[in-house]
């Protein structure tokens, strides 16, 4: 089964920096990474095409340009671009662990999809990581406790990997594109992404709710992939409630695929 992990960015160079090195380090391989970029500036190409030679892994950078946030439509053209069987949607500033493909790998089942959770870098902790670009996927529960007790991290036991706990959910609550994982062919079926989602907030909602709404599960795992979130200021949240009446009108009609998705970008 050969993995496409999509990589959501926005002007975050040194982040995604830190991504792509935490992609490299992975204990599993067959995976392909595509950059869904949503109008970032060139300099984010420029730290791409630097670290390009050490990845060791196909890497693609797909481009819109920048019109405000359009994260859906970002995804959609970089799902277009990609030739894997399983989708794992990661943000740019999400940084994976060591086992993170082979663990979404493990959890990959026909007809589920899974959402995975993340654990908080405090700000301050944010800074100092990206500017040393410090191997965070390398750091032993020694370290991780060590952040917890000085406040740099808000959660310690996903970092642990004392238990699995995955378990089915029946609604969207919580599933973030920061962490999800979807087949290819599921997420064709549902015309991945909604465009007509302007701004932030709820995209990555409603495009899990209408895989529900399509019959496919979701698995929810509290401590199973895990990835670290760098600090970042809150978004322009002022499409909020338009955005999450849109995806009350997807509960409610029980509509499956998306108004405009991908099926604009496969030729």
């Amino acid at each position: 089964m050969k993995i496409s992990v999509l990589v959501t960015t926005y002007n975050r160079p040194d982040a995604l920096s830190l991504v792509l090195r935490a992609l490299a380090a992975q204990n599993t391989g067959n995976f392909e990474v595509v950059i869904a970029d949503d109008g970032s500036a060139p300099d984010t190409l420029a730290a791409i095409e630097v670290l390009r030679p050490t990845l060791g892994y196909d890497l693609r950078h797909v481009w819109q340009a920048d019109e405000g946030f359009r994260a859906p439509m970002a995804r959609n053209r970089a799902a277009a671009a990609a030739t894997g069987d399983y989708f794992i949607f990661l943000d740019g500033d999400c940084v994976p662990l060591g086992d993170f493909i082979a663990m979404h790998r493990r959890l990959a089942q026909p007809g589920w999809f899974v959402s995975g959770n993340r654990i908080l870098l405090s700000e301050a902790f944010t800074r100092e990581a990206i500017a040393g670009q410090v191997p965070l996927w390398q750091w032993r529960a020694g370290q991780w406790l060590c952040a917890r007790l000085s406040g740099k991290v808000n959660r310690l036991t996903p970092l642990l990997r004392l238990a699995d706990w995955s378990h089915p959910q029946s609604n969207w609550i919580g599933a973030k594109t920061c962490n999800l994982a979807a087949w290819k062919d599921d997420f064709l079926a549902v015309n991945g992404f909604d465009e007509n989602f302007a701004g932030w907030g709820y995209e990555d909602s409603d495009f899990v709710q209408r895989l529900l709404n399509a019959g496919r599960r979701r698995l929810a795992t509290r401590w199973a992939v895990p990835v670290l979130h760098l600090w970042h200021r809150a978004q322009d949240r002022s499409r909020e409630r338009a955005n999450f009446a849109r995806l009350e009108q997807t509960i409610a009609s029980g509509v499956v695929r998306a108004q405009r998705g991908v099926d604009h970008y496969l030729a």
